[in-house]
């Protein structure tokens, strides 16, 4: 019994729709545009300890089309799931949240924000695959360096407190 509770443990809890709103400032005129929008998508990832072992994450997407200067849709979606990881150690746990989680929800969410800009009236907007790892990597470069610009300037960052 007692090497039951060393094993590991890594359970999805739920899987939920946190938030979502659209905005259409330009409609029904943007209706009349000829021309296709331009896209740009904003990824942002985050994860929150609920209580000992269970943990929230999130994914968040933004996707505001433009056509010439004018939007035409901004759709953010976020995506939450509640996860219990036991028996983790630190360093195989924020990668598990930082990655896995977000790999599990992003389906989800991305069949949501397609979902919203289908029904406000727009072709169907299918988002790309995110590699999470890339994208964890990346944001553990960059607090890195924020930690170091940091350990440079202690008087900078203590006045930031």
């Amino acid at each position: 019994m007692a090497d039951e509770t060393l094993q590991p443990i890594f359970q999805i809890q739920r899987v939920y729709l946190k938030d979502l709103s659209l905005e259409q400032p330009n409609s029904p005129a943007i209706f009349l545009e000829q021309d296709a929008p331009a896209m740009e998508v904003a990824v942002d990832v985050g994860v929150e300890a609920l209580a000992d072992g269970i943990f929230e994450a999130t994914v968040t997407i933004t996707v505001t089309a433009k056509i010439g200067e004018k939007v035409a849709f901004l759709v953010e979606g976020k995506q939450a799931g509640i996860f219990e990881a036991r028996n983790i150690t630190q360093e195989q746990l924020e990668p598990l949240l930082g990655i896995g989680c977000p790999n599990i929800i992003y389906p989800y969410l991305r069949a949501n924000i397609a979902d919203a800009i289908t029904r406000a009236g727009f072709p169907p907007v299918h988002l790309a695959e995110i590699n999470f790892e890339l994208f964890y990597q990346q944001r553990q470069q960059a607090l890195a360096e924020q930690n170091a610009a940091g350990l440079v300037m202690p008087d900078a960052a203590a006045a930031k407190h």
